[in-house]
């Protein structure tokens, strides 16, 4: 074998490592959840939220030229969501301001990730990849309430 042939295997070996090192890092280290891709079955067309128990919820979410379906919800403070996010048209971006959630709404895919919202507040959601001439207005947003103490 060429010696310039075995630099360029040992190279990229060395670049494998290192980009599976930093998604084991992000993953344990810095606790940012790697979204996870649903295999297709088959995807939802109607969006819904539904209520496991009092904190935890599930979001069917469905993205469309250019509007996030729902696109206003709310939760109490400290909830945690698991958010299913398919896309109707195009490619769209899905991106919770202030959150560390950017994902991506594929046409006959699922893309799954959970956030748990700790704070009290509104957390924008915004349209990150262009998907046309509105790309601009397509927006939503999550209200997280205060708790309630009796």
């Amino acid at each position: 074998m060429n010696k310039y042939e075995i630099r360029v295997i040992v190279l990229a070996g060395l670049l494998l490592s290192v980009f599976f090192f930093a998604i084991l890092y992000n993953d344990f280290s810095r606790n940012i959840d790697v979204p996870a891709c649903v295999t297709y079955s088959g995807t939802y067309k109607v969006p819904h939220v539904k209520k496991l128990d009092r904190t935890t919820y599930e979001v069917y979410g469905v993205a469309k030229m250019w509007a996030f379906m729902p696109d206003d919800l709310t939760f109490p403070e400290g909830s945690t969501v698991d958010l299913y996010l398919t896309s109707d048209d195009v490619v769209h971006g899905f991106n919770i301001v202030k959150k560390g959630v950017n994902v991506m709404a594929v046409p006959g895919a699922i893309t799954k990730t959970t956030v748990t919202f700790e704070q009290a507040g509104v957390y924008r959601i915004l349209c990150h990849e262009y998907c046309g001439a509105g790309h601009q207005y397509m927006m939503g947003k999550i209200t997280i309430t205060p708790k309630k103490y009796y």
